[in-house]
């Protein structure tokens, strides 16, 4: 990485041209009382449009709410709806694409209503539920509210569904405008309570949307005018990075104290590097305030997330590094200036080669105006572009809906759990390729969650399919759950697995690389990835948590903190099923037979000429760097994930005898022997 300083001043190299305006509304501190809240909620700019708002809600089963930014209509419109009773006396459930965005939202309205959180307003996110039985006004995302259908499919506790962020068509948004679309169908056959759905965005393909919803009627809320001045580059940037540093220093030096910023890039490894090199370039600045540089992406806990809602202090600036978790619904205080960098991180699947690809592409147009729009909460805002006026034209209008690029085995059996047997002929609103969902059928065949129905070609959830679907899971890590009761080493699994669901637990930090590897290296297996994840955990239990112990051996606390919470509802789940809970000690000959059994599907053998090749197709793939068997040649390997950067790598894996894979599925490979010698 270069250093921003090297440059020069930044005005000399970062030509930027004025453009465009908008958007939006008056903040409010946590600490405020009742009055205060009430008065800014009147000052938004939907109060004016409420009677009409509830009217227009009251008369259709659907409706669609096109509001800008800073409207209001995502804390406002739910609150509308259950002042004037429209609900009937039944939950309103909210949901968001993102868990931050459902927490800061539901904690927002509690404060608005003064009631607290868990009372009649509350949240439910994937291993943690904050509601009651008093909640009448529940935010969630919509993972879980598909997950609730699974045992409800009429949805029959709610009166009205709120889909917030519709634009973002995250693969459990597009199952869920489904899934509702069918239920509120489902109700008005039956003659039951009508159930309306509404569905809210900044932007999004309205006409598209409504034909989708039955020809709803579509709703639009003006925001509140803060203009935004929207500033491109008059070059494209080679290195987005780089341009994000060289920019926000230049905002430092010139703007004063209590004017934040918000950093748009891909994901945590990126993030990191940024703010290191904020804080370490900060340092040696004379005559600048003081500053607060806080990361903000999917993997840190609830607890870190909310960081970067709190007031900034007197005298300070507050630069929030974040990913496209921050474009929508949330608003962080005090931000006055938004960098741009116009890439996002997004997930391309291949269902020939089973690739899961996590790569960096360029935003659409509807990210980049939500991004725009987070500079004009509170105050005339300025948004930095690093990208030219023609990059931003040239940009497709809306993102590509995340079902039609991911590996769709999750959807598929959920699906299935929702008693949709022909997953083909579901209403989609764009439909995934017919080859994507026939991979991810096979998939869960072969895993032995669905089978054929005898004198048909149709497919039908088996018993091990139905207790899949109760794990918020990929398919094969809950087939390892449930397979580890017969391999008796359910503890086990379960700490692996929950581990496994987090983001990386091990810190690995570019200026101390050596002591790292030193440290990491007590905890290695050659037995594999798995069992070096299992001896973190277990060590990290063992100091109960201990922050000091973390630090000291490069170990993420609060990744690990909440591997331990993800662990203690999978084991409530397991519960649940009735699964007698085990331990092999500290054998872990039936962890990795169990792993060889779950992740069969994931297996590959040393060829003759010292390469790996995958079973399921053939494909040349690289032990990962950040292996523990890096340096290794096993003859037999399980991994959980195959990722490309420069190669095809396989990432947390583990040694396996090729005995376990034939005893797991002896069709499967039996079938893939045949393929290779024909």
């Amino acid at each position: 990485m270069r250093n921003p300083e090297d440059l020069g001043p930044p005005e000399k190299k970062q030509k930027l041209n004025h453009v465009q305006t908008s958007y939006s509304p008056k903040n409010v501190s946590k600490g405020s009382s009742f009055e205060e809240l009430r008065d800014a909620r009147r000052a938004l700019p939907i109060y004016p449009a409420r009677q009409k708002i509830i009217a227009e809600i009251r008369k259709f089963p659907s409706a669609i709410v096109i509001g800008e930014t800073g409207s209001g209509k995502t804390t406002q419109i739910p609150q509308y709806l259950l002042e004037a009773g429209v609900n009937s006396g039944a939950t309103i459930a909210v949901t968001q694409p993102r868990r931050v965005a459902a927490i800061s939202v539901s904690q927002r309205v509690a404060q608005e209503k003064n009631t607290n959180i868990g009372g009649l307003v509350g949240y439910c996110v994937r291993f943690e539920d904050v509601t009651s039985p008093a909640t009448k006004l529940k935010f969630m995302t919509d993972g879980m509210l598909l997950r609730e259908a699974i045992l409800d499919p009429t949805l029959t506790r709610y009166s009205i569904i709120i889909l917030d962020e519709a634009h973002e068509r995250t693969i459990n948004t597009d199952v869920l405008f489904g899934v509702v679309k069918a239920a509120q169908r489902r109700r008005l056959k039956t003659g039951q309570k009508l159930l309306k759905i509404i569905v809210m965005s900044a932007t999004m393909d309205v006409d598209h949307f409504s034909e989708y919803f039955n020809k709803a009627p579509v709703l639009y809320l003006e925001g509140r005018q803060y203009p935004i001045q929207v500033m491109h580059t008059k070059e494209p940037q080679s290195d987005y990075l780089f341009a994000s540093l060289v920019t926000f220093f230049q905002i430092h030096k010139e703007a004063p104290a209590g004017e934040d910023v918000l950093i748009f890039l891909t994901g945590q490894e990126e993030i990191e590097s940024g703010v290191k090199i904020i804080n370490d370039m900060a340092r040696n600045l004379k005559d600048v305030p003081e500053l607060m540089v806080i990361p903000l992406y999917a993997a840190l806990p609830s607890q870190t997330q909310i960081k970067a809602f709190a007031k900034t202090p007197p005298s300070c600036r507050k630069v929030v590094v974040a990913t496209n978790i921050a474009e929508t619904s949330i608003t962080i205080p005090g931000i006055k200036f938004v960098i741009d960098s116009g890439m996002v991180k997004a997930k391309l699947y291949n269902p020939h080669s089973g690739l899961d690809l996590l790569k960096v592409v360029t935003a659409s147009k509807a990210q980049v105006l939500q991004r725009t729009g987070r500079a004009g909460r509170e105050s005339p805002g300025v948004c930095y572009r690093l990208f030219t006026e023609s990059e931003f034209q040239s940009m497709s209008t809306n993102t590509v809906p995340e079902i039609q690029r991911c590996n769709l085995a999750s959807v598929v059996l959920q699906l299935m759990a929702l008693g949709i047997s022909d997953v083909l002929t579901f209403d989609f609103m764009d439909k995934p390729a017919p080859e994507s969902i026939n991979s991810a059928l096979e998939e869960l065949v072969m895993l032995g969650a669905l089978e054929r129905q005898s004198n048909s070609d149709m497919l039908k959830l088996t018993p091990l399919g139905k207790q899949m679907a109760a794990f918020p899971l990929d398919p094969r890590f809950a087939k390892v759950i449930l397979l580890a009761k017969e391999y008796e080493c359910l503890e086990e699994i379960l700490s692996i697995i929950s581990v496994l669901s987090v983001d990386s637990v091990l810190v690995t930090l570019s200026s101390k690389r050596k002591e790292c590897q030193q440290s990491h290296q007590k905890f290695m297996s050659s037995d594999g990835d798995h069992i070096t994840l299992l001896n973190i955990y277990r060590a990290y239990k063992s100091v109960n948590g201990n922050k000091s112990w973390c630090f000291d051996n490069f170990i993420n606390a609060r990744n690990m903190h909440t591997a331990q919470e993800v662990r203690k509802q999978l084991r409530e789940i397991c519960e649940r099923n009735g699964m007698t809970f085990s331990s092999c000690g500290r054998d872990s000959t039936p962890i990795r037979r169990c792993l060889a059994a779950g992740f069969f599907l994931n297996a590959a053998e040393l060829s003759k000429d010292g390469d790996f090749i995958t079973m399921a197709n053939r494909t040349k793939v690289s032990i990962h760097p950040s292996s523990s068997l890096f340096q290794c040649k096993p003859a037999c390997v399980v991994y959980t994930e195959l990722v490309k950067t420069t190669k095809c790598y396989m990432r947390t894996l583990s040694v396996v005898d090729p005995d376990w894979l034939y005893e797991a599925a002896p069709t499967y490979f039996k079938r893939k022997k045949a393929a290779v010698i024909s």
